[in-house]
């Protein structure tokens, strides 16, 4: 399951690195709800970590651009780097229990070999 920080950056890379995305389009890029998409872009919204502005001149009074603003900059890196720590953590795990398994199946082969 995905967590409501790794949702949120996953949710501002994709808004910093296209602003003029649609709603349907993040829904459809990270694989979560329509209603879910529009829930936590007026949560960022409130935070303040996304400004949120309509098309100039635009006849579609539903296209939308998002913005981080300076706040959301500096959430999106707080947020990537807890996020690294934890993948290293698991990862360092991980590296943990392989190493556990392969001196079992040592030891095993060790015994079956006598």
């Amino acid at each position: 399951m995905i967590s409501d920080n790794e949702e949120y950056l996953k949710l501002l890379r994709k808004i910093d690195n296209d602003p003029k995305i649609s709603q349907r389009d993040l829904s459809s890029e990270l694989g979560v709800s329509l209603g879910k998409i529009n829930y936590c872009l007026r949560e960022l919204q409130k935070k303040g970590l996304i400004k949120v502005q309509n098309f100039k001149n635009n006849r579609e009074k539903f296209k939308y651009l998002y913005l981080l603003t300076p706040k959301g900059i500096v959430e999106k890196t707080k947020i990537t780097l807890r996020f690294m720590k934890i993948k290293m953590k698991e990862y360092d795990e991980l590296n943990d229990e392989i190493r556990i398994v392969k001196n079992k199946q040592k030891k095993n082969k060790k015994k079956n070999d006598q």
